[in-house]
């Protein structure tokens, strides 16, 4: 495994670059900082909101590139790189389709801030982890400003609950199931392998200089652009079968080892 070509470094964050406790650790930084020195570009790439990103990765969010949303929003530089809308249209089909499934949270997901419906307080505390800045309204159809995507939660199982009720909108829309927890539906085009494919275009790198990680199915339109993919040993299994390499768990130092070897 070659790696002396690697210009970018694209990891995912929960459940590959945090640890279960949702932290980043002192080790990551600390390898930052040596990726830094060689010209190697860091991207933080996530379904978490964009405030939420770069309060996990405090210390270095003005030095990386952060996509968002799941790609329906990317940012370098200070500059805006992607920002890909869910229509109209399509969200008032999704929150009909959603008012028939029971124990759900959905979530509105603005570039700077979530929308959540009053009525799970327990939910709310589960979404300050993901989404630092949000707010309560009364009925989510009434919004009708911009949203990248509709994040929707089930506390037992997303893959079991939530997702066979929304299946039938893949091809129009894009519909993940994103982590254990979590189904995420945006526009056709706000994934990050979308997202990923402007930032590697706008820097000039090509998917043989990238290297990606990865653990849900949110991750594997990213890690079909680089040829040093690697999945989490806790990954999903899809993630593994795409994969072209693995690494031992988030919560073994997964990534970090590996960009031990990349700096080696």
């Amino acid at each position: 495994m070659d790696l002396s070509k690697i210009k970018m470094v694209v990891t995912d964050m929960d459940g590959t670059l945090l640890n279960s406790n949702h932290e980043v650790s002192e080790l990551f930084f600390d390898l930052y900082e040596k990726l830094s020195e060689r010209n190697i570009l860091f991207v933080a790439a996530s379904g978490r909101q964009y405030h939420s990103i770069i309060d996990k990765l405090k210390p270095i969010k003005d030095r990386i590139i952060v996509i968002a949303e799941n790609g329906g929003f990317a940012m370098q530089n200070g500059e805006v790189l992607v920002s890909t809308p869910l229509e109209n249209e399509a969200r008032q089909k999704i929150l009909s389709i959603l008012d028939s499934v029971e124990d759900i949270n959905p979530v509105l997901c603005a570039s700077n801030k979530a929308y959540i419906r009053n009525d799970s307080r327990e939910f709310e505390n589960k979404l300050r982890e993901y989404y630092t800045e949000y707010e309560v309204i009364e009925n989510l159809k009434d919004y009708d400003g911009e949203i990248l995507k509709i994040a929707i939660y089930h506390n037992e199982s997303s893959e079991k609950y939530i997702y066979p009720e929304v299946s039938h909108l893949e091809g129009e829309l894009k519909v993940k199931v994103s982590g254990e927890n979590w189904v995420d539906i945006s526009s056709p085009n706000a994934h990050k392998g979308y997202a990923l494919k402007k930032v590697q275009e706008l820097n000039n790198i090509s998917p043989e200089e990238t290297m990606v990680f990865g653990d849900y199915n949110n991750d594997l339109e990213m890690m079909a652009l680089a040829e040093f993919s690697f999945a989490m040993e806790n990954a999903h299994p899809n993630v593994k079968n795409a994969a072209n390499y693995h690494t031992v768990s988030n919560d073994n130092f997964g990534v970090e080892k590996i960009l031990e070897k990349l700096l080696a």
